[in-house]
């Protein structure tokens, strides 16, 4: 990949003004001042104020403004005390930059126009080059000098779920297309992970380059798998991808959805921190990740619809299972809920600082 440095050599990154944060400690099973918070989509519906800057844009013409990503990602910072940013993006967009021809549709999601499913297909899948997405290094840049202290998550849409979309040509319940792809033609779904692995990690390489202190990869739908087959036929390549980026030396974060039968072998894959669903207890899905790993998670938004003891009750509960945990990062068991109330999200940050303050 372009953005990598010749002859092997390993990345000379500029120290970070976030690297003694809470979060990053946590990350690294340090100890720290308090449990550090953040909040898979933080930054998006549920604050008004982001609607109100959105207005009128499209989704993917948001993500390729850096004025509008930097501020997008800074507002649940300002709002909520969060110990960590997280770059304002969607996961196709390096799809988009290479490319693909899809669109982000409104209470759908992405769909992409000419689903993957041959091989003449996957010659559409070019690598990602860093002046692909200009835009993103340029978002970064501005992020990192506003921060200050407060540390900056990149982000990626694992192989699996990239390839997903691509193949079923949006959002899937039963992802009946990608699976007869999977099983009916191996070779080609090895080289369609291997393609997009690599176009991952050449897109989480541009933002950990620019500045991000920490990468988290996104597999939501990875869940749909039977053990058997997340082994065989996925988690090599998300293994590629962590070890593509393991040279910066960030901490790299991986997450998934309905994911407590894969926790074991997610925890193999090459991540520094494993993210857990709601489903399953923190202690528990720590024992099946394994020891050298730290644990995020894993409140279930829809709790924060109750009332306010009831959201304090239940991450008095998360906290007490993660005590004897290496290391843990609160967050959802998945991404805030559009109709969440912004001051519910404040709140619990408070409670969690408050109640794990050493």
């Amino acid at each position: 990949m372009n953005s990598h440095p010749a002859d092997g050599a390993a990345p000379s990154l500029r120290p970070s003004p976030a690297a003694d944060s809470a979060f990053l400690r946590a990350c690294r099973r340090e100890p720290v001042p308090h449990t550090p918070v953040w909040f898979m989509r933080q930054a998006g519906r549920s604050l008004p104020e982001y609607r109100k800057v959105r207005e009128g844009t499209a989704m993917l013409e948001a993500c390729m403004r850096p004025d509008l990503v930097a501020e997008i990602t800074l507002q649940p910072v300002r709002r909520h005390g969060v110990d960590a940013a997280i770059y304002f993006s969607d996961i196709v967009v390096p799809l988009k930059a290479i490319g693909i021809d899809l669109e982000i549709k409104p209470g759908v999601g992405p769909v992409v126009e000419q689903p993957i499913r041959t091989r003449a297909d996957l010659e559409r899948l070019r690598p990602l080059e860093p002046d692909d997405v200009s835009y993103v290094a340029e978002a970064v840049r501005i992020l990192r000098s506003e921060l200050g202290t407060t540390p900056l998550i990149g982000f990626a849409g694992a192989p699996f779920t990239l390839a997903s979309y691509l193949v079923e040509g949006g959002p899937s319940r039963n992802h009946e297309h990608t699976k007869a792809l999977m099983y009916g033609d191996p070779q080609l779904w090895a080289d369609l992970l291997d393609r997009l692995a690599g176009i991952t990690s050449a897109f989480l390489s541009v933002q950990i380059e620019a500045g991000a202190d920490a990468v988290q990869l996104f597999d939501s739908w990875v869940g749909a798998l039977s053990l058997h087959d997340y082994r065989r036929r996925v988690q090599p390549h998300s293994a590629q991808v962590f070890s593509a980026v393991a040279e910066y030396g960030v901490p790299r974060i991986h997450f998934g959805v309905g994911t407590g039968e894969l926790l074991g072998a997610m925890g193999e894959a090459g991540a520094d921190l494993v993210g857990v669903d709601w489903r399953v207890p923190l202690d528990e899905a720590a024992r099946r990740i394994g020891a050298g790993k730290a644990v995020q998670g894993n409140l279930d938004p829809a709790v924060l619809f109750a009332p306010g003891e009831v959201v304090a009750e239940q991450a008095d509960r998360i906290l007490a299972e993660a005590a004897g945990l290496e290391g843990h990062v609160f967050n959802l068991g998945h991404g805030v809920l559009p109709q969440t109330d912004p001051d519910a999200l404040t709140r619990l940050v408070e409670h969690v600082h408050e109640r794990s303050a050493s």
